[in-house]
């Protein structure tokens, strides 16, 4: 299926989301934030003299700069900062709403007990010495048991000096189980790391790319900077195209230059094929092949072994092959090779939606793949490497026989083992790994930052009842989201608009930016700092571990970490590294010291020569097809909230009818599909799939695959207050994981499912 910009549908969808990219809707928010004032939690604030004070987001992994306006000490709106490089005055709906998270109900006010049953959202107020003093008991009830390496942090970023400082006190306590949630950094990080031998994170310089070709990425609807992504979307003509390949007509692939409907989860095997025709028609750079690469060719290792190499590996894939894998006609992915392979500066891109699963590591690899074979990375407008910060340069730790022999255990979720060497978090096995432990948990203290795992993480009922088992836990949440109301003790940090905090490069950035939030007012509440309760619980235990955090708060560690660069980041708002991308002969720490096609790092289990190649093999999907004909994926809205963060208030008047109505989700499903099931427009039915149900209404909508249902992430909070309870379905409690036998990662883009009318 293919559709270009002259066709209706697309035009049509596109002139919806167009109008997110001009000031017409940013004025009806304005009304109705005015009109939310009513709210009695959001008061008509009072007359008087105008300030502005400049700070940087982070609700999201964007990081976009914005400036709060405020009367008297109230903070009555938030704008983009239009002198901030991520975002350059643009901001989405989300950072809209950043005062109705200051002020809204689900603010939590004080630290808090749980006194019933957990998850029944009954909690007391307790004092902070009470509450961190409950939890240093813990923790050093569990080091006298010699049982360090029980305790685990579940935290939505490893980057700046929270989830470092989080992750050093565990280090010096004697845990290695510091976990990240998952995203589309997994694969790309290991991707980073198997071709380049970096550690770090990749970027893309969109806005100097000429050719974008999106493997299901959502640049409309994140990751990243979304505005950053609308301005770019705005701007393409026929010198600056987009590609999408996506089985769903997304408000990226309407505004694309063309969308292409693969079938989804074949999306390895579309970078194959264009692969194969690039190499057959020796279109890709020679200098960077012949001196930069290892692997393309065939090659014998030093034990005489033989070895097949990329330029053979693709040879299988031709266009008609893979057109029977995607359903894409041969003479377009032909097409689209050539275009790719003759544009000044393309570039792939891959991720699906905002990014929430990790995703298959063969196909990220031949993503990157593509990348490599026209010699575009590191280069204007291609795939850019962005080092790990060097500025984390504290003294080294001094470990006591204790945190010795906890560091010395295996990671909770194999993460780093003998069994997945090169992969760094496994969120998604605790789950399993708990349910299947005979007596006590393998975690008996948990410790969740930033994080919302009771929404956020697949097959919801399986990680609801291995939280249930987990004898310890503590949320340092702002508000009270899912994962809270099933939390011991709660220390509750500042707002963003309430403190300081480094917020590290936006996810995708081509390069590297540090923000600095600030505070805009002061604490409403008797909260604190996250940085501050966790240097309280570290200098509450004697020897080695207190004197690994000799700070007396966490705005003094900030300062001192960044030390010259401080006055620079505290000035401006923010750090912009002014290196430029290293060339390729400084690029690559790989073992051949090139960009290895054949990752030899990735050479480290049994099986075929080929595993160590980025080949195709389908993702297997939960649920047999008799019993669930259809299949359900979920997709993003840049109106839904999907991470640790739910909906604001005002985000959820700004829903589609079809999309939410009467608390009840809509799902999308082709007209043709809708008639094989003898459902119609707004029916009522059950989406059932292997792991849970929901009851939801029916959105007949062209721009979806037959045999698909599509199902909207950020719904069906039970959590949070009024205004966000109850609406909806959430995705994830229907979704499962699909485990990569190569990395552990999650590959699961979406499960089997059946519709039934009610």
């Amino acid at each position: 299926m293919k559709i270009d910009r002259r066709c209706f549908l697309t035009l049509g969808a596109g002139l919806a989301v167009g109008t997110t990219l001009t000031p017409v809707p940013w004025k009806l928010m304005d009304d109705v934030s005015i009109w939310t004032q009513n709210w009695s939690w959001t008061p008509v604030p009072e007359k008087g003299a105008e300030s502005f004070k400049n700070s940087v987001c982070a609700l999201c992994p964007g990081g976009c700069g914005i400036t709060a306006k405020l009367v008297k000490d109230r903070v009555i709106k938030i704008e983009g900062r239009e002198d901030y490089p991520v975002n350059k005055g643009s901001i989405c709906p989300l950072g809209l709403s950043g005062a109705q998270y200051l002020y809204g109900p689900s603010r939590i006010k004080s630290p808090m007990k749980r006194v019933g049953e957990r998850g029944s959202g009954r909690f007391e107020p307790i004092g902070w010495d009470e509450a961190l003093g409950a939890v240093s008991t813990k923790l050093a009830e569990l080091r006298t048991k010699g049982k360090p390496h029980s305790v685990a942090c579940i935290s939505d970023s490893d980057r700046g000096t929270v989830p470092y400082l989080v992750d050093r006190f565990l280090l010096a306590y004697g845990s290695a189980n510091f976990i990240r949630t998952p995203s589309f950094l997994d694969t790309h990080e290991l991707a980073l790391y198997l071709t380049q031998g970096r550690q770090g994170a990749i970027g893309f310089d969109l806005e100097n790319a000429n050719f974008i070709l999106s493997f299901g990425c959502g640049l409309l609807d994140g990751p990243g900077a979304s505005g950053r992504n609308f301005q770019l979307v705005s701007h393409l003509d026929r010198h600056h195209q987009l590609v999408q390949v996506e089985p769903r007509l997304s408000d990226t692939a309407a505004k694309a230059t063309k969308w292409l409907a693969a079938r989804p989860g074949t999306e390895g095997a579309l970078a194959l094929g264009i692969a194969h025709v690039i190499v057959r028609n020796r279109m890709y750079n020679i200098d960077f092949m012949e001196n930069f690469s290892f692997g393309f060719e065939d090659w014998t290792d030093e034990a005489g072994t033989p070895h097949m190499g990329f330029k053979t590996l693709v040879q299988d894939y031709t266009p008609s092959k893979v057109a029977g894998i995607t359903g894409l006609p041969p003479e377009e992915i032909e097409r689209l090779a050539r275009a790719f392979a003759r544009a000044k500066r393309p570039v792939a891109i891959s991720g699906l939606g905002r990014g929430p699963v990790a995703g298959n590591i063969d196909e990220t690899l031949a993503v990157h793949a593509l990348n490599a074979l026209v010699g575009n990375i590191n280069q204007p407008g291609g795939m850019m490497v962005i080092p790990e910060p060097d500025f984390m340069n504290w003294s080294e730790m001094q470990i006591d026989q204790t945190a010795s022999m906890g560091r010395q255990q295996s990671r909770i979720d194999e993460a780093g083992t003998e069994k997945f060497p090169n992969t760094r978090y496994l969120i998604h096995r605790i789950p399993e790994i708990i349910n299947n432990t005979k007596g006590e948990s393998p975690i008996q203290a948990l410790l969740i930052t930033d994080a919302n795992p009771l929404y956020t993480v697949e097959n919801t009922a399986a990680t609801l009842k291995a939280f249930q088992k987990i004898p310890f836990i503590v949320s340092f949440s702002t508000f009270m989201d899912e994962s809270a109301r099933y939390a011991d003790i709660i220390l509750p940090n500042h707002h963003f608009l309430e403190r300081y905090q480094d917020v590290p490069m936006p996810e995708g950035s081509a390069q590297r930016i540090i923000g600095l939030c600030q505070p805009v007012i002061e604490p409403l509440y008797d909260t604190r700092h996250i940085g501050d309760s966790i240097l309280a619980i570290a200098q509450s235990f004697d020897g080695s571990i207190s004197t690994a955090f000799p700070w007396k708060d966490y705005e003094t560690f900030l300062k001192e970490t960044f030390s010259e660069n401080w006055e620079t980041l505290s000035e401006n708002g923010y750090w912009a590294d002014p290196r430029t991308p290293a060339p390729w002969q400084e690029a690559f720490q790989s073992p051949s010291g090139k960009y290895e096609f054949y990752p030899t790092a990735r050479n480290n289990r049994s099986g075929a020569d080929t595993d160590a190649l980025p080949g195709y093999r389908q993702v297997p999907i939960s649920g047999d097809e008799k019993t669930f004909p259809l299949v359900m994926l979920p997709y993003n809205s840049i109106r839904l909230v999907s991470g640790a963060i739910a909906n604001s208030p005002f985000m959820m008047k700004t829903v589609d009818a079809d999309v939410l109505r009467d608390g009840i989700s809509f799902v999308q499903i082709n007209p043709a599909t809708a008639k094989t099931f003898n459902l119609k427009e707004g029916d009522f039915a059950v989406l059932q799939t292997p792991r849970g149900e929901a009851n939801v209404r029916i959105n007949l909508y062209d721009g979806i695959m037959p045999g698909l249902v599509a199902m909207p992430r950020g719904l069906g909070h039970t959590a949070y207050n009024e205004f966000i309870a109850d609406k909806g379905a959430n995705v994830n409690a229907l979704l499962d994981t699909v485990l990569d036998p190569s990395s552990g990662l999650n590959t699961g883009w979406g499960i089997r499912a059946s519709l039934r009318k009610v």
